[in-house]
């Protein structure tokens, strides 16, 4: 009999070929949106759920797909999550297994170098007809080589921050509440500092940790006043780990020079948002992610982790919460 596949939200037609590519040949694969008679009526009968976590898979979800084995994300992202629904329904959750590490490593070293390079800026000024603005003392632009990045988070992602970012010859320090042996510091290239500790050092501050009511707002007016000023902050997270507000009074009191975000507390954010009208702040639209190979590393992880519940193994990338559920 084959396994019956969920794949949800309904993707572009490229992205679902992409997934029936790597498809096992004992899967049937049924691709529909939530929310919809058609989602209702695959789910009834789906042992697993691929794709992306909605706020309305709560209670009656679960109820309306009794024999659900495993939620299996193609994201990293899991804040979307009614955990407590699915710890009720004692269905494990997993993420994609750093399928888009690689994606968000290099974005993250690309909002770097487009900060202390300020190319938004110049870019918007070129087109606009105005050629080298300001002098070069006014206008300063800076070198990776030398500088203090600080990682907030040392998982996948930030272990391939790292890495990238000694090929730029920084120096790198980094704050979690895991801690590494000094044999995998060593190995790494890595110090660990106290949080506040890598906010005073750290000319570079990274953020790389999942969204939690530990996390959110860590960054805030304390924070901020902790950094150097000459000091910019890089996030590829979550929007809500940066207190907004405290940011942009931050960036506009030249509290920290710049900021680089990926994320934003509400996307897509108001079209006049306060943080749109400062110059040393640079935005990407949550765009991270999704490169075009990070797809095929998602399905692949993706299907290899059904395989494994429908064989009896237990589950790789179960997130933290929900744990107790495959131990």
């Amino acid at each position: 009999m084959a396994i019956k596949v969920v794949l949800s939200p309904k993707l572009p037609a490229p992205l679902v070929e992409i997934a029936r590519s790597l498809l096992p040949a004992d899967f049937d694969l049924q691709v529909v949106d939530q929310g919809t008679p058609e989602f209702d009526a695959a789910i009834k009968d789906a042992e697993y759920l691929t794709g992306f976590t909605r706020s309305s898979m709560g209670p009656d979800f679960y109820r309306g797909a009794p024999k659900l084995k495993l939620i299996q994300l193609i994201s990293a992202g899991y804040d979307r999550l009614d955990i407590e629904a699915a710890r009720q329904a004692r269905v494990p959750v997993a993420n994609n297994g750093g399928s888009n590490s690689v994606a968000v490593a290099e974005h993250t070293l690309m909002l770097i170098l487009a900060v202390y390079k300020k190319l938004a800026w110049h870019h918007n000024n070129v087109v606009a007809g105005k050629w080298r603005v300001g002098d070069f003392a006014q206008t300063r632009v800076y070198e990776l080589a030398g500088k203090t990045l600080g990682i907030v988070g040392l998982g996948t992602i930030g272990k391939k921050v790292a890495r990238r970012a000694q090929a730029f010859d920084m120096h790198v320090q980094y704050y979690d509440v895991v801690r590494l042996t000094e044999d995998a510091e060593d190995a790494l290239g890595v110090r660990f500092a106290l949080f506040p500790e890598l906010l005073r050092t750290s000319d570079v501050v990274t953020l790389h940790v999942p969204l939690s009511d530990a996390t959110r707002n860590m960054m805030s007016t304390r924070e901020f006043e902790t950094m150097k000023r000459s000091a910019i902050l890089i996030n590829t997270c979550r929007g809500p780990v940066v207190d907004e507000r405290a940011l942009q009074i931050a960036l506009a009191s030249g509290q920290i020079a710049a900021a680089g975000l990926d994320v934003m507390v509400e996307e897509p954010p108001a079209a006049n948002h306060p943080l749109f009208a400062l110059e040393n702040i640079t935005i990407t639209p949550h765009s991270a992610g999704p490169t075009w190979e990070n797809w095929s590393k998602a399905f692949r992880n993706a299907f290899d982790n059904i395989q494994r519940v429908a064989a009896g193994r237990k589950p790789l990338w179960v997130i933290p919460e929900l744990q107790s559920l495959v131990s």
